[in-house]
């Protein structure tokens, strides 16, 4: 996040694991939480919603499913129906629901870069009426959603560039005193509310067209970009498989995934780079496999999404 060395100057630690500071605003509030040195096994729960956004470092998330609840994902976090573990990056979302628990460990936090995340806890009558206003509007998977119930325990993602301006946003809103301070909290987490609800049911989707292809031109067209992610994008190809016209098939792919499919192809193949680079493939083979050309270009591309350089993340 742009901010990281605002925060720097702003927050100074009065201890050294989650170091928190709150700033609050109208159906909402913002923290920001900082750990100076490699610990295990620290608890974090909250009443409301608590959407979770990396800034620096690196978390390791486990948590209970409770009364039979489950995590979403779209590949990150187990299906099994005990325990659930991630790896927490900067650029990703991970959003835990009311009375929920998790267990974190900051494997790489120290004194001179702390491990550093965002969370926003939003109440769940706000995200209950916006959520209801999207169904009424449009088509989509966003009622499988339920801040009070227990369908989901959590949900873990990659956020969009659009996402992280506007968590940068929000940070300045919250601590910066303004005459329309209030009301430009409340809008920006209705934004975040309709983003988070969005990505939600992205994931869905890309869960869905992995099983489901016909179901839909769109899951379709999201099977067939999936299914070899080092190809080029043939956008004409696409709007076969959708049987859509050029121009409808980007408008329906934006307003279902909130992205194009060219930045698509871009997280999912970030996403598979990381998982390979865990398994102990080399950074040049997961480079050209997943079909960049270029090595510079992928690294650079790795560390915007990660926080790190591939070389770093596999070692």
């Amino acid at each position: 996040m742009g901010s990281v060395n605002s925060m720097n100057r702003v927050f100074q630690p009065k201890k050294l694991v989650e170091n928190k500071v709150s700033f609050s605003g109208p159906h909402a509030e913002l923290s920001i939480y900082d750990t100076y040195q490699s610990v295990e096994h620290v608890e974090l729960s909250s009443d409301q919603l608590m959407y979770c956004g990396m800034i620096q470092g690196k978390k390791v998330m486990r948590g209970l499913h409770r009364n039979g609840s489950r995590p979403f994902s779209g590949d990150a976090l187990s299906t099994s129906t005990h325990d659930y573990e991630i790896e927490f990056f900067p650029h990703e979302s991970f959003v835990l629901a009311p009375s929920t628990t998790v267990e974190i460990d900051f494997p790489e936090a120290c004194l001179d870069t702390p491990t550093r995340c965002l969370t926003v806890e939003i109440d769940s009558d706000r995200i209950t009426s916006i959520a209801k206003t999207l169904h009424h509007q449009e088509d989509t998977p966003l009622e499988r959603f339920d801040c009070h119930g227990d369908q989901v325990s959590a949900f873990h993602t990659s956020h969009t560039e659009g996402t992280q301006l506007l968590l940068e946003r929000l940070f300045k809103t919250f601590t910066q005193s303004d005459p329309d301070r209030d009301l430009a909290i409340d809008f920006g987490v209705s934004e975040l509310v309709t983003r988070m609800l969005r990505h939600q049911g992205r994931e869905f989707l890309l869960n869905n067209s992995r099983h489901n292809p016909e179901q839909n031109g769109i899951q379709a067209s999201i099977a067939l970009i999936e299914n070899d992610l080092a190809l080029p994008l043939d956008i004409d190809q696409l709007c076969k498989e959708a049987c859509m016209s050029r121009s409808r098939f980007y408008n329906e792919f934006k307003k279902q995934l909130g992205c194009s499919p060219a930045e698509l192809q871009q997280q999912l193949r970030l996403r598979e780079a990381s998982t390979r680079l865990a398994k102990g493939k080399s950074v040049t083979q997961v480079c050209y496999d997943l079909g960049y050309s270029n090595l510079s270009h992928f690294s650079r591309r790795f560390q915007q999404q990660f926080g790190k350089s591939p070389r770093h993340f596999s070692q």
